[in-house]
């Protein structure tokens, strides 16, 4: 059975209270503070939602399917579910609230802020970038004096340089779709964050990261199950 003790859980002290992150696998998280669930891009390949909480808010940041599955948010919604998605996913989810890049919200009592997330190189075959600019979210989750950055599908975007502040990263890094290890490590650099996570990093080698982060003495990567 499928429960948030079968995960990896890393906790960390906010003013608002203890923030747990819950690493459910791919880019799918489960965040829980002041007694909220909060999930991050539900995908049912990675977990058994039916036997996970129901939630407070679900935070989608694109809609490909494993970032918005219909199943999974099947099995974690109620009536008093919060949804916030990209403008596309929200199209496809009733009852939702839809962001747009730059949009600042307060939803189910979090701050929330929508910021790009986009492809500059990595393309598909017709020619199309995998993520095109101006359509996906990244998220700036705000817990009291703990600033949480998903970067959702991307790459090291000049955007990137603009954020300040971040406590807490998560950096997707797999190829042909986001990043390589030397981009994420790029990234990392123009804003900072005192921890970060590679996660949706499907065989990438991790240890390429600490490897180029090792003498960045101000940013702690920590690897967890997010294949």
């Amino acid at each position: 059975m499928t429960t948030p003790d079968s995960f990896e859980t890393d906790s960390f002290p906010t003013s608002a209270g203890e923030l747990s992150i819950t690493f459910l696998g791919h880019a799918s998280l489960l965040l829980t503070c002041n007694g909220k669930n909060i999930f991050i891009d539900p995908f049912g390949q990675v977990a058994d939602y039916s036997n996970l909480p129901k939630a407070d808010l679900i935070i989608c940041t694109h809609e490909h399917r494993d970032h918005l599955d219909p199943q999974a948010l099947e099995h974690i919604r109620n009536k008093g579910t919060e949804l916030v998605l990209n403008p596309a996913g929200s199209a496809q989810v009733d009852k939702s609230i839809a962001m747009r890049n730059g949009e600042k919200k307060t939803v189910a009592g979090l701050q929330i802020e929508a910021v790009p997330a986009y492809n500059i190189l990595h393309k598909r075959e017709d020619g199309n970038l995998f993520h095109p600019e101006g359509n996906g979210n990244g998220y700036i989750l705000t817990f009291g004096d703990t600033r949480l950055y998903l970067a959702g599908d991307t790459e090291n975007i000049p955007e990137m340089k603009q954020l300040h502040d971040i406590d807490i990263a998560f950096l997707p890094m797999n190829l042909p779709y986001t990043m390589t290890p030397e981009m994420v490590a790029d990234a990392a650099r123009m804003f900072k964050p005192r921890i970060l996570y590679p996660y949706h990093y499907g065989n990438t080698d991790t240890s390429k990261l600490v490897e180029l982060l090792k003498a960045d003495k101000g940013i702690e990567v920590r690897i967890r199950k997010m294949a």
